[in-house]
């Protein structure tokens, strides 16, 4: 690993001085302390409030990417937007995006590293590049970053909203009408692999936009995330009493088996590039089983002039001023 390293002008924290040194956040300098990845005068310490004064010398690394040889990569991702400090991909579902103790199979970051794109080290050994995140079984746009300069300043991003994504979903039963729900969530207390709308749960809010219905009384509907809980658009929906399709966790029922995932896809990404400041926005193509879906059971021209990347900002611009 490549040490770098500083002299400590002004006595403090080593979590405060690292995190002003840097630029990056303070969980994020933390972790790099937590990994031993910190030293102080030559000796490494996982103390983040150790005292420093003048004149101590702060040497630290970022951990280095390592392919990991039992893990099979035997899938592609497409690839919407790319340049050195970022790239944005169309997630297929079934994808885990980051390795965890639980997850056997390969994971995007798995075939990032396999494909030799240079990512940013400052979210942990399984996170790199990793800004934000897309449940297993959700597709859609997904931004990944190459430098830890990039990665803290789309960060910031997600935390004061100036980045978001807008989602398409295909529901059970239409809505009784566009607007807001908000209610906490969290851990379902009888089943450990859902969420649920409950008393002491994090606070969350989504927007819903009814777009079509056709005649099965399915409903094709957009929505705004405002906060970036688990699970937060299904939970959201099962607290109306509305599914998505295919989402067999959350109480969808199909007499047929016919669809086998959850039509939920992350359609438009919107954001400011790290290095320009420029705002720049980014279309993931629907995939074809939901495409064909929405093309076999609903009308064209309402599809064509609802499913517009241009207008799908004014649907919520709508929505909340009515709120």
């Amino acid at each position: 690993m490549d040490l770098k390293s500083f002299i400590v002008k002004s006595a403090g924290r080593l979590d405060k001085i690292l995190t002003d040194v840097l630029g990056e956040s303070r969980n994020q300098v933390e972790q790099l302390i937590k990994e031993g990845l910190v030293e102080v005068n030559g000796k490494a310490t996982i103390k983040r409030g150790k005292k420093l004064v003048v004149g101590d010398r702060v040497g630290y690394s970022f951990r280095e990417i390592v392919p990991k040889e039992s893990v099979t990569v035997d899938f592609d991702v497409e690839i919407l937007y790319e340049d050195e400090v970022m790239m944005v991909v169309n997630k297929p579902s079934g994808l885990v995006v980051h390795p965890a103790p639980s997850v056997k199979e390969a994971t995007l970051v798995d075939w990032l590293i396999q494909k030799g794109v240079s990512l940013s080290t400052i979210s942990g050994e399984e996170r790199h590049g990793i800004v934000h995140r897309i449940d297993k079984d959700t597709t859609g746009a997904l931004v990944i970053a190459k430098t830890n300069e990039a990665h803290q300043k789309l960060s910031e991003q997600l935390q004061d909203k100036s980045m978001g994504r807008y989602y398409l979903a295909l529901i059970d039963y239409p809505l009784k009408d566009s607007g807001i729900v908000e209610k906490p969530i969290g851990r379902n207390p009888k089943n450990r692999l859902k969420m649920d709308v409950v008393f002491n749960g994090k606070n969350a809010k989504s927007a819903f936009c009814k777009l079509i219905e056709n005649e099965k009384r399915n409903e094709l509907i957009a929505v705004k995330l405002f906060t970036g809980r688990t699970h937060q658009i299904r939970v959201h929906l099962e607290s109306l009493g509305r599914h998505i399709l295919g989402d067999t966790l959350y109480g969808f029922k199909s007499k047929k088996d016919t669809i086998d995932r959850v039509f939920l896809h992350a359609y438009k990404l919107y954001l400011f590039h790290p290095i320009t400041g420029k705002k720049v926005e980014f279309v993931a193509p629907l995939f074809s089983d939901m495409q064909k879906f929405i093309n076999k059971y609903f009308n064209k021209g309402e599809v064509d002039e609802k499913i517009n990347a241009n207008l799908i900002d004014s649907y919520f611009t709508t929505i909340t001023k009515r709120m």
